[in-house]
C-alpha cells in the first residue's frame, strides 16, 4: 500500500510508520520533524501543518491509505480539503477522551459524546477530548473513515510516566533499597492500557481491510492490585505502604498524572475510564498481546532510560518519603 502517515516521529506514529515499513509498504510521513526524524526506510515530507493547506502540496497525489493523529481541529480540517478525496481509506486515531460520562464500566461506541469544539476555537490540552470529538465530526461529514478511539496508550516508548511509573519505582526500591513504596489502597480500581505495537498493528490491518467504523482501541481491563503484584513479581520489591484516597487527596496527591501524583488512580466518577469495552475492535480483528508482557517491556524500556529520570507523573522521592513518613507517624497505615 502507498500509505500516508500525518505525522510519523511520535511515539504512536513513528511505532505505525516502522511496522509499515517493515510490512513492505511504500510510507510517507508528513512532519515538521523538530524533535525526531521518521523511522528509517520511510520517506519524508517535511512540513508544518499550522501552514493549513499549503502543508500537503507535496502529498497532493493518490493513497491507499491516510493516517490521521491530529489534535487541532484545524490541522484535521486542512489535511481532509486536500487530501480526503485522493485517499482509498482514511483513519483518523481518535481517543476515548471524547466521551461525556467515564462513570460506567463496559461503556461502548454509543456512548455520549462531549460537545465538539466549536469551529475556530483555538486547540489547547485543556479541550483535548472536545477537541478530537470536533475532528471526529469533521471527518465523517468528509467521507467515511475508520475512527479509532484509542485507550490510554504505552509500551516501550511511552512518554507520558503513567504505566511505566510502577514497574521503575518497584525496581528503583529494589536497586537502591530506598524503603516500602506509597501505593494507593485501590485493589479493585481498573486499569487499562492498550500497547502501541498492538495499536498500530491494529490501525493498519484496519486500513488493509478497508474499515470505516468507530471503534474503540482499549486493552484488557486489570485490577490495580494484579497490575502492582505483577510489577512487584518481575522486580523483587514488595514492600509498600497503602493510603487511603481521602487522605492522599487531603495531603495533595493528585490522581492520574502531572507533578507529585500517583499515576492510574483515577477521581471519583471515573469507574468507567479504565474499563471501555473492547469487543467491536476484537470482533473486527483486534488482537492483543498479554497484558503482562508489555508491562515487562515497559520495565526494560524505563531501566533503558533511567529508573531515577525526571519524571512527568509520579511523586518525586522527597515527596513520598514524606508522606510514608506522616502516615506511619499516624499510624494511619502499615508496611506490607
Amino acid at each position: 500500500m502507498r500509505i500516508l502517515i500525518l505525522g510519523g516521529t511520535a511515539f504512536l506514529s513513528a511505532e505505525i510508520a516502522r511496522q509499515a515499513v517493515a510490512g513492505g509498504h511504500n510510507v510517507t510521513c508528513l512532519a515538521r520533524g523538530s524533535t525526531a526524524a521518521p523511522p528509517a526506510g520511510a520517506h519524508w515530507i517535511t512540513a508544518d501543518r499550522s501552514e493549513g493547506a499549503a502543508a500537503y502540496a507535496e502529498a497532493a497525489r493518490e493513497w491507499d491509505a491516510v493516517i490521521d493523529v491530529a489534535r487541532d481541529p484545524q490541522h484535521a480540517g486542512a489535511a481532509l480539503e486536500s487530501l480526503g478525496d485522493r485517499a482509498a481509506h482514511w483513519t483518523f486515531v481518535s481517543s476515548c477522551s471524547v466521551y461525556a460520562d467515564h462513570s460506567v464500566p463496559g461503556a461502548g461506541e454509543d456512548a455520549r459524546l462531549l460537545d465538539p469544539l466549536p469551529d475556530g476555537t483555538p486547540f489547547s490540552p485543556e479541550v483535548y477530548g472536545e477537541a478530537k470529538s470536533a475532528i471526529e465530526a469533521l471527518t465523517l461529514r468528509m467521507r467515511p473513515a475508520h475512527l479509532c478511539r484509542a485507550g490510554l496508550i504505552s509500551g516501550p516508548g511511552d512518554e507520558t510516566d503513567r504505566y511505566g511509573y510502577w514497574p521503575a519505582r518497584f525496581a528503583r526500591a529494589a536497586a537502591e533499597r530506598t524503603g516500602p513504596v506509597l501505593v494507593p489502597d485501590i485493589p479493585e480500581a481498573a486499569t487499562q492500557i492498550i500497547d502501541v505495537r498492538d495499536l498500530a498493528a491494529w490501525i493498519l490491518y484496519a486500513a488493509r481491510q478497508g474499515i470505516t467504523e468507530t471503534l474503540n482501541a482499549v486493552g484488557a481491563v486489570v485490577p490495580f492490585r494484579e497490575y502492582i503484584e505483577e510489577s512487584q513479581g518481575l522486580t523483587g520489591a514488595t514492600d509498600t505502604v497503602k493510603a487511603s484516597e481521602d487522605w492522599l487527596v487531603n495531603e495533595g496527591v493528585a490522581p492520574w498524572a502531572g507533578e507529585d501524583s500517583l499515576p492510574l488512580w483515577l477521581p471519583p466518577d471515573y469507574e468507567g475510564h479504565s474499563a471501555r469495552s473492547n469487543s467491536a475492535a476484537v470482533a473486527r480483528g483486534l488482537t492483543l498481546r498479554p497484558w503482562q508482557d508489555t508491562l515487562r517491556d515497559t520495565l526494560e524500556d524505563e531501566r533503558s532510560r533511567g529508573l531515577a529520570r525526571e519524571r512527568k507523573a509520579g511523586l518525586s522521592p522527597a515527596t513520598e518519603r514524606r508522606l510514608i513518613a506522616s502516615l506511619l507517624t499516624a499510624g494511619q497505615s502499615r508496611v506490607y
